[in-house]
């Protein structure tokens, strides 16, 4: 996952909402949204290769998406899958500062990552290249592939974008749109992370699109206060060619309060 914009308790009606984009190698086999068989409080996508995700939700309303921390060659060989962690928050039992208190303890161990966990009541966001947890306060934030609210580009448009799609909720056009965005950032404006240029340029879209890396799923996740959740994926291949639509909805125990 290359790009999460949510709104945290920013609307009446929605206390969550999401919209993300995941990027990712074609060749690295993936399943698209749904709930899981080994694990049926799931919905999420799945990465087939290592096993965990990118981004889901529970029935519980537990709630955790995943990007990479972007920093060129620097990789630890044969480290843990940071998709696990999606995986193992929405399958536990524990309050997602215990889960982060936890994780942070062995943060060393994996390559670099950004983590939103929530379960409806808090919402937390945490890094290993960053600060210890941080809780979030209502409001729009941002993620790419640096620390939170990084004021990339391509991220400050992207929120500029999702706050006024935020005002014509329920409609959904709004939000895949702004995901569709493959606008390439002026070199000026590119940041420095220890890739080429060439892959800065490609990376700097929204929407991201090369032979053989890109943008895979356009994820919009929403929470009403009701307990109704709401998942829609959009699927890609290469050169942006749609693939399906999966939209998932089911009503969680918890009703929330909103702003």
């Amino acid at each position: 996952m290359c790009l999460i914009v949510l709104a945290w308790r920013a609307h009446p009606d929605y206390p969550l909402v999401v919209a993300a984009n995941r990027d990712e190698f074609f060749a690295r086999p993936s399943a698209p949204a749904g709930f899981w068989a080994d694990a049926p409080e799931i919905l999420a996508g799945r990465d087939l290769e290592a096993g965990g995700t990118w981004l889901g939700v529970s029935r519980r309303q537990r709630f955790a998406a995943l990007t990479n921390f972007r920093e060129g060659a620097r990789q630890i060989v044969d480290a843990p899958s940071r998709g696990a962690l999606v995986a193992d928050f929405l399958a536990a039992e524990n309050d997602p500062e215990r889960f982060l208190d936890e994780l942070t303890r062995r943060r060393a161990d994996f390559n670099g990552f950004n983590l939103f966990v929530g379960d409806g009541q808090r919402l937390g966001y945490c890094s290993n290249r960053g600060p210890g947890p941080r809780w979030l306060a209502p409001g729009i934030y941002g993620l790419s592939n640096h620390l939170l609210d990084t004021p990339w580009p391509k991220l400050a448009a992207a929120k500029t974008a999702f706050a006024k799609a935020l005002q014509h909720l329920p409609d959904s056009a709004r939000f895949f749109a702004l995901l569709a965005d493959q606008e390439i950032v002026a070199d000026t404006h590119l940041p420095e992370t220890g890739v080429p240029l060439e892959w800065e340029r490609i990376l700097s879209a929204i929407f991201v699109s090369s032979p053989e890396y890109g943008t895979r799923a356009s994820t919009l996740l929403t929470m009403h206060r009701t307990g109704q959740v709401t998942l829609v994926e959009r699927s890609f291949g290469q050169n942006a060619v749609p693939l399906g639509e999966v939209s998932e909805s089911f009503q969680s125990s918890k009703i929330s309060t909103g702003v």
